[in-house]
């Protein structure tokens, strides 16, 4: 798989299958094209070249943005989103989401008086409450304080723990390695290591079997699929 915007390639040759069960983490320098090949999988983006095999079940996606109404409060953006994925949960059910991140105290009061850590656990919340098959997650740390990091990698264990697929973005490896099955890493436009976080070194251009980096003069037609 490729990605090209305007003169800029971003990335090529990349080729990867992530399993249910599984926590991988994505890593690369700022303009890898991390972010990038997470949107592509969530289907918010097209690949220039190449395919995405979609999962069959939901696809959960927490990304940069919050996607949080200012003008609502906590629990009138979880039933916002709840009943936009066609969830139809109760009052009581949405502040058992809130309760889960820690949240439950401030319901009724406005997303836009939020902090950046509370408005990431609130969108975090909307995207739990989903029980997705394959959760997205970039940088879902940003802003969180140690005890809300904590909650969340308690989450991602659950997730995999569940069934689901858990693909995370991260620029702390030495924190987060120990969350993932598998490490991805985007460097020099294309996919450097695919393999254990515990092998990897930096500098290494090795993939395991079931990523492939394609040499640099064929055409990239790799993709991504999620299994």
């Amino acid at each position: 798989m490729a990605k090209i915007y305007g003169a800029k390639l971003v990335f090529k040759n990349v080729s990867c299958v992530f399993g249910k069960g599984s926590v991988s983490l994505l890593a690369g320098g700022n303009g890898a094209g991390k972010s990038t090949l997470l949107r592509i999988m969530a289907g918010l983006s097209r690949p220039t070249a190449g395919t995405v095999t979609p999962p069959g079940g939901a696809v959960g996606y927490l990304g940069h943005a919050t996607f949080l109404y200012p003008g609502l409060t906590a629990l009138e953006n979880l039933a916002f989103w709840c009943d936009a994925h066609g969830l139809g949960l109760s009052s009581a059910r949405l502040m058992e989401g809130l309760a889960r991140v820690r949240l439950e105290a401030h319901a009724h009061e406005r997303a836009g008086v939020f902090s950046r850590g509370m408005a990431q656990r609130l969108s975090l919340a909307r995207v739990l409450l989903q029980e997705p098959e394959v959760l997205l997650l970039d940088e879902p740390g940003a802003g969180l304080d140690i005890p809300s990091r904590i909650l969340l990698r308690q989450e991602i264990a659950q997730a995999r723990q569940r069934g689901a697929c858990v693909v995370l973005i991260s620029h702390d490896l030495g924190e987060d390695a120990a969350l993932a099955d598998r490490l991805l890493v985007l460097k020099d436009r294309g996919l450097a290591y695919d393999g254990p976080p515990g092998d990897f070194r930096d500098g290494a251009t090795e993939v395991c079997e079931v990523g492939t980096v394609l040499p640099a003069g064929d055409t990239p037609g790799a993709t991504v699929c999620c299994a």
